[in-house]
């Protein structure tokens, strides 16, 4: 099963998971990248992915130069921003078509849980299969090795369920 783990990190969490599970699965990894990175701290973090979120934003993405045809299983993972998948995500979707594919979605959050995240993933993605979700909060400051151990142990499961 060829897989793929597509994701935005701006502050590392999702990253830390999106890597434990493309290693998991001995699949391939991709970062969404925003041309124009927001501010990582204080504040402004908050204003400004709060804003983007609010307004629907689709910020400048990096160019993403996968063939998404030839992977079974795609994981997405994304932090939680005001309750919803990262902005950089509608940018993405609206850039690259996934269709008829099994999909895995994960996400990161600060204590507010996942929100419409996952609603909003499917809406989105209609016409594929969604064959897990699972949130993490705060992996890499409240329970590292517990965080490392959930997104194997869910990943595996998704592994030998298709």
């Amino acid at each position: 099963m060829k897989s793929l783990v597509i994701f935005y990190s701006l502050e590392g969490d999702t990253k830390f998971i999106a890597e434990t599970i493309s290693k998991e699965l001995d699949g391939n990894i991709t970062e969404i990248k925003p041309v124009k990175q927001i501010p990582t701290g204080g504040f402004r973090k908050y204003l400004w992915g709060g804003k983007q979120v609010m307004f629907k934003d689709k910020p400048d993405i990096e160019p993403i130069n996968e063939d998404f045809s030839k992977y079974d299983l795609i994981i997405l993972g994304t932090p939680v921003w005001a309750s919803r998948f990262a902005p950089v995500f509608n940018t993405f979707l609206e850039k690259n078509k996934i269709e008829n594919k099994k999909i895995a979605l994960f996400c990161c959050h600060g204590g507010g849980k996942e929100g419409k995240t996952f609603v909003d993933f499917k809406e989105k993605l209609k016409g594929n299969d969604f064959v897990g979700e699972i949130a993490f909060e705060d992996p890499l400051k409240k329970d590292k090795e517990g965080s490392l151990l959930r997104a194997k142990q869910w990943i595996r499961a998704i592994k030998e369920s298709l």
